[in-house]
């Protein structure tokens, strides 16, 4: 026999969870916020009431640890204390759906968001061929950033290999939600969570339940017989394909009804805020850049070849300089062994070009426009001064102003050099 043990607040179970403040309790079980002192956190603590079924709360255990969503409330630890059969769950602070609707109706943007979240939790849950047979308002819980998630999973129940613990004359789930099957003591298919999402959808979105009775069974019996009423009856102004997928889900035949969580969300579409964050990508798009047409390509070329000729003139007039500054110490270049002077400019690339004796200005012409001043070599040689263009002749000669045109087809004029004497 199970020894009842009273916890307070301050205790401590499995010696590591520190029970903070109770939440809420009733005939199966009472809930805490307690503090895990192992890991840090902050858990809700589910402790089994002595007279409570343990086969269904190790059930409901093992259904919530085998799944991982981000709709669906997690478990952490179960164990069994003197205090009794525990369970460390997610704690989720953001209350139930059940407090949001005790205010009325929600608006269509919220209602269709926590309706997503619903349907991707039974998504998950199907596909792993689990029902939760008692999805409500009480049993949806939000996290800090509000995400809806579906807890409480005692009823759960795998669709394959296990009978049904509904028994002729017996009915599980809440009145208000249950599906026509289970309210007839039918197995619960994935079909049968969607009639009850269909009962959270209608009140999402008209502040009232499609049914209404003081009598429980009277309640079941209307689920089982009665026509539920259109939404637009009771709030005209609903999205038309939210109220359009409440009375699909509401159908009698769980035939007749969307087959699961999967096709609920194929019915619902992306969230607002999957659609909003559509839309800003599509707007930062990155298109590739457009084709350069093959006349701007050609020129590109050019002016590319233009500048790696002009990079090779520049370091083939620097070894013509070096070369000239090695030259024998008699007869300067440039000047011709008769006597008569006659200036060449030698220009890297080109022939050299002699100048004739009048004064004129020194001009130098590029292909690309671009004009700077005549490059001289420093060299020093005996009797002989170098000079930048125009240059004086020792005191024995008459001064000589020599300039020389320069053309250098396709090259600029930097690294030409020049040596006068």
């Amino acid at each position: 026999m199970h020894t009842v043990v009273v916890v307070r607040q301050g205790d401590e179970v499995a010696g590591r969870y520190r029970l903070d403040e109770l939440q809420g309790h009733g005939p199966m079980s009472e809930v805490w916020r307690a503090h895990d002192d192992t890991l840090d956190r902050t858990v809700a603590l589910k402790i089994l009431s002595p007279t409570a079924d343990l086969e269904r709360f190790r059930r409901e255990a093992q259904a919530a640890a085998a799944l991982a969503h981000e709709n669906i409330m997690r478990v952490y630890d179960y164990g069994e204390d003197e205090a009794g059969p525990f369970m460390a769950l997610e704690w989720l602070p953001g209350g139930t759906l059940e407090q949001r609707l005790s205010q009325g109706p929600l608006p269509p943007e919220e209602t269709h968001r926590i309706a997503h979240g619903i349907a991707a939790g039974l998504a998950h849950l199907h596909a792993r061929g689990l029902i939760h047979r008692d999805l409500k308002p009480a049993n949806v819980l939000f996290d800090e950033e509000g995400r809806p998630k579906l807890g409480d999973f005692g009823l759960a129940r795998r669709t394959a290999g296990a009978g049904t613990l509904t028994e002729a004359g017996t009915v599980l789930g809440t009145a208000a939600y249950i599906s026509p099957e289970q309210a007839a003591g039918e197995p619960a298919g994935a079909a049968s969570d969607v009639y009850s999402f269909g009962v959270i959808l209608f009140r999402m979105l008209t502040g009232a339940l499609p049914f209404a009775a003081d009598d429980a069974l009277a309640l079941v019996d209307m689920h089982r017989h009665a026509p539920p009423p259109a939404v637009e009856t009771l709030e005209p102004d609903a999205p038309p394909e939210l109220a359009a997928l409440t009375a699909a889900a509401l159908r009698k035949d769980p035939a007749e009804r969307p087959a699961d969580g999967t096709a609920l969300l194929a019915a619902l579409g992306a969230p607002p805020a999957t659609i909003a964050a559509a839309a800003d990508m599509e707007a930062t798009q990155v298109l590739a850049a457009p084709a350069v047409p093959p006349a701007r390509r050609s020129r590109r070329r050019a002016v590319a070849a233009i500048a790696l000729a002009l990079l090779l003139l520049a370091a083939a007039g620097g070894v013509l300089a070096w070369a000239v500054t090695r030259t024998g110490p008699t007869t300067p270049i440039g000047v011709a062994s008769t006597g008569h002077r006659h200036h060449h400019t030698t220009s890297v690339g080109t022939t050299a070009s002699v100048s004739t004796s009048t004064p004129t200005h020194t001009q130098a012409t590029t292909a690309a426009t671009t004009t700077r001043p005549t490059t001289t070599a420093r060299t020093t040689t005996r009797g002989t001064t170098t000079a930048h263009t125009t240059t004086q002749t020792p005191s024995t000669t008459t001064p000589t102003t020599t300039t020389t045109p320069t053309t250098t087809a396709g090259t600029t004029t930097a690294g030409t050099t020049g040596v006068t004497t």
